[in-house]
Order: C-alpha cells, then structure tokens, then sequence
C-alpha cells in the first residue's frame, strides 16, 4: 500500500504531525488492500474549483474523492492506483469547531470517509449510510478516535 501526501495549502502546518495522522488513517481505512492512494490538503478555494468541475456544484466542501474508473489492467511488479482525495482546510477547520472536536480527529474521519467512498461505499440512502458509518466507527476506533457521530 503507497500512500502519497500532497500539502498544497500552507495553512495544513497548523496540524502538527499531519503526515503521520493521515498516514495511519487512510492505512486502517484501506486495511489491508493492496494499491496507492493520493491525499491533497488544499485550500477552500482549490476544492470549490473542484467541486464545480466535478460535481457541478459551485462551492466548498470538506472532502472530495476521485476513485480510479480505469478498467486497464496494472503492469506487473506495479500497484494499483485506488483513486484520489482533496481536503479543504478552512471547511474542515471550521467544521471541527463548530462540532467541539480536534481539527487532528475530525481530519482523519474525513480522510477514512473518503477512503471508503473510493472503495464503494456511500450514504445515498438511510440503509447505505448505517452501513458507511458503522464502518467508519469501526476503523476510528482502532485509531482511537471516539464515535463522530455520537450526539
């Protein structure tokens, strides 16, 4: 498993030890399964851009995952490529105060949601998203991370 880190905004130094969260993060959430996944920590204004372009809708969000649609087959002694995930800081940031938690905890709910969306899971209905969420739980806690949706 190849986990690559991309620290596009300078305003992610604010996490002390950003690299080593994520990190451990996105391996528990992969748990076990071979590829490689991109993280880009960006700003508000580089996920809107994305969001607009990919989902058209013209606003910041906290996440975004691009999971890899290519069907070709992977060369041998090569892994293949899981997909890709952009986080904005100033939503995240934002976020984590408004919901009294870390910004450290709340960016690695963020990066294993994100994960598992590349692996195929969501939460377009109430059934899918029970089933994205215990998961989430489940991963969280191994990191020590308390329940994100806990009232």
């Amino acid at each position: 498993m190849t986990v690559s880190i991309d620290v596009e905004d300078e305003s992610w130094k604010a996490l002390d030890g950003l690299v080593v969260l994520a990190e451990a993060a996105a391996l528990a959430a992969l748990d076990g399964k071979a590829g490689s996944i991109a993280l880009l920590f960006t700003s508000d204004q580089e996920i809107r851009a994305l969001n607009k372009e990919w989902r058209g809708q013209d606003k910041a969000t906290n996440v975004l995952s691009f999971p890899n649609l290519d069907d070709a087959p992977t060369p041998p002694g090569e892994v293949s490529h899981l997909g890709d995930i952009a986080m904005a800081y100033g939503t995240i940031a934002r976020e984590a105060a408004e919901q009294d938690k870390s910004l450290a905890t709340h960016t690695q709910h963020l990066i294993v949601h994100g994960i598992l969306h590349i692996l195929g899971y969501d939460h377009v209905n109430d059934e899918d998203a029970e089933i994205m969420e215990d998961r989430e739980r489940h991963i969280l806690a191994g990191l020590g991370v308390s329940d994100p949706y806990a009232a």
